[in-house]
């Protein structure tokens, strides 16, 4: 017998070799046909797969997370099975789930796949669906997976191989097809009810663009009709709030050809909204104690291999500058965090200097591949809201659990109150992916676990996900529409004071290493901007829009008395926007709100008179008449009350 530990405590027993299937069906028939998979010790299982030790036990129907991305990776073996029965000797690169649905790379053998075959792909899918295939999981010997797929002449498949070795190779087959697979999956095909192909792509083999170019078909699936009608309703909704359309209405950014891809170019409204979330975070920043740093655009090429960073990253990063010393060479700064440990070194520290809280808006440099860049989410030069914190091991917790506070203080002035914080570790079956001891590996790991809880946050683990240096704590929050996005992280860092020497001088008159927090509540200020365009739909809070504040006078008789108000909301730094065109008052209004103002303020002969202004408000209409300088003692109350 063996023992199964329930979510909550609870403990049962169990002949070796059940099934999590099995085991839902002891619970409940219901709940038998509700599951999709199964979390095993923290790892995700086919429900059919057999237990043979004792281990921690979670069902995961198709709500939960993991749920989801086991249903969509069963969903594009079901696409690829459905592509191999339309178009015989297609070929197959890698399927997996993402965010929102699955994609499959396919080499299509030069044929283009048109829009008109994606219903037909449909209708297929759904056809093979209804057959209920089981997915069934095999062991196969490296020798044996080559031989099959060197008979099926596919050499993606034969290139994946090659990485892996006996006893890590498992295929899986539904129906009449069969995949290179660690899997886990669905029990059957009968469980995928609605199918929708969103959309058709180029993606080079394994990111490389001097590779075959492969055809990258995106699609979604459901258990329900209903719950697809309402991810494309969605999706309609996503269109709409889509930060590069916004972008480009409200005049916030543009990019250059000439300038290069994924380099933003901050137009006049982009800057001041840049500002005004820099200077808020910075007034927060002082009063946490923060001290401002400024570290230059490049760093010698010493400095990343010292941090361990040109190891990991610098075949992705822009290629080195050569100086016209032999020998020489410098990087474009691909983080801050190595210059600031730098800043560190510059001068003996004691146990009383810390902890010391170095900030930085500072602006970095990666080569994302050219088919990976989109919009602001994803670019090759943007600025981070770093800080990076040295402590002692003693203050690390009361640290970690500050910044925090403080990253929630961001999220609550920005209106973002759905998030899960995520614990992303390391993977402990692949530890030469990351640096340091195990020791130190464990102590990091248990501060943010402890910290997490100690400020009541929802959390989840997440195996891999960790930093090569160190474990965080990694934000992720839910939008306006339900999209989830990581924004804001904390980590600790054990292995960098290491790599750099870094000491302070203890009580004991004795060397000691600091203990370095990683932090950045914003992420990046263009990913961050992104997201909020998206979350709000371009209706920035008041307190963080680059004009709040618009006048429309009636007619040009009016210009003067506009100009005044003006001239009062900007000696309080108020933003504003006065629409002095020979238009009438109502296109003036319907373009101010496009323009998503927070406050129109609209002038004519009886506002010229009793130097008054008429209120409206974006989303609540007309709002009266207001002296003038009452209205800005209530702007400024309604600003101060949001942060």
């Amino acid at each position: 017998m063996i023992k199964i530990t329930l979510p909550d405590g609870a403990q049962r027993e169990y002949n070796e070799g059940v099934t999590s299937l099995e085991i839902a069906q002891s619970i409940s028939a219901g709940l038998a046909k509700a599951v999709v998979a199964a979390e095993i010790d923290g790892q995700v299982w086919d429900l059919t797969r057999p237990i043979t030790k004792d281990v921690a036990f979670k069902l995961l129907k198709f709500e939960d997370d993991n749920g989801k991305k086991t249903f969509w990776h069963s969903s594009a073996h079901l696409m690829a099975e459905a592509l191999e029965s339309l178009y015989p000797g297609v070929k197959f690169g890698i399927g997996p789930p993402i965010e929102a649905g699955y994609y499959y790379d396919v080499d299509l053998g030069g044929r283009k796949f048109s829009d008109e075959e994606m219903v037909t792909l449909e209708k297929k899918m759904l056809e093979l669906a209804a057959k209920d295939n089981q997915y069934i999981r095999t062991e196969v010997s490296k020798a044996d997976a080559v031989k099959y797929f060197t008979e099926k002449n596919d050499e993606y498949k034969l290139e994946l191989i090659d990485g892996l070795n006996d006893g890590e190779i498992t295929f899986y087959q539904q129906g009449e097809f069969t995949d290179l697979c660690r899997g886990p999956h669905i029990p059957s095909t009968g469980l995928i009810k609605a199918v929708k192909i969103l959309s058709i792509a180029g993606a080079y083999w394994r990111g490389d663009e001097s590779r075959q170019q492969l055809t990258r078909i995106y699609g979604v699936t459901f258990p329900k009709q209903a719950l697809l009608d309402e991810h494309m309703r969605l999706l309609e909704e996503a269109k709409k709030r889509d930060h590069r359309k916004i972008g480009k209405e409200l005049e916030l950014f543009a990019f250059s050809e000439n300038v290069g891809m994924g380099l933003p170019l901050w137009l006049p409204k982009g800057a001041m909204l840049r500002d005004k979330l820099v200077d808020f975070l910075k007034r927060a920043q002082t009063k946490a104690g923060y001290l401002p740093v400024v570290t230059p655009h490049i760093g010698n090429k010493k400095l990343y291999v010292t941090s361990g960073h040109y190891e990991k990253y610098g075949k992705d990063s822009f290629q080195p500058i050569e100086t016209p010393q032999e020998g020489e060479q410098f990087f474009l700064k691909p983080m801050n965090c190595p210059h600031h440990c730098e800043i560190y070194k510059t001068k003996p520290r004691s146990y009383k200097d810390l902890p010391l809280r170095l900030a930085e808006f500072g602006t970095v440099y990666r080569y994302e591949q050219h088919g990976e860049l989109h919009g602001l989410t994803r670019v090759r030069g943007f600025t981070q809201d770093d800080a990076h914190l040295f402590c002692r091991p003693d203050q690390l917790k009361e640290e970690f659990c500050k910044v925090i506070d403080l990253v929630l203080y961001v999220f609550r002035a920005l209106d973002f109150q759905d998030f899960t914080a995520q614990v992303s570790l390391r993977d402990p079956e692949n530890k030469t992916k990351y640096i340091g001891s195990d020791e130190n590996w464990d102590r990091a790991e248990k501060a943010i676990i402890e910290s997490a809880a100690e400020k009541g946050l929802t959390t989840v683990v997440e195996l891999g996900e960790a930093a090569f240096y160190g474990p965080k704590l990694d934000f992720m929050v839910k939008d306006a529409i339900g999209r989830k996005w990581q924004l804001g992280t904390i980590q600790v860092d054990y292995n960098l004071p290491e790599r750099f020497e870094l000491e302070y001088t203890g009580a004991d008159n004795q060397k000691h290493r600091p203990v370095m927090i990683h932090r950045a509540p914003f992420g990046s200020l263009e990913r961050f901007i992104a997201v909020l365009i998206e979350h709000c739909a371009g209706k920035f809070p008041l307190w963080l829009s680059p004009e709040p504040v618009a006048i429309l006078p009636i007619s040009d008789k009016f210009h003067a008395f506009a100009e005044e108000v003006q001239a009062k909301l900007m000696a309080k730094n108020i933003g504003v926007f006065l629409d002095d065109r020979a238009e009438k008052i109502g296109k003036k209004i319907r373009d101010t709100e496009l323009r998503r103002t927070p406050y129109m303020l609209i002038v004519g002969e009886k506002e010229a008179e009793t130097k008054t202004v008429s209120v409206r408000k974006q989303g609540h209409g007309d709002q009266g008449a207001l002296d003038v300088d009452q209205f800005i003692t209530n702007l400024i109350t309604e600003i101060e009350s949001m942060i």
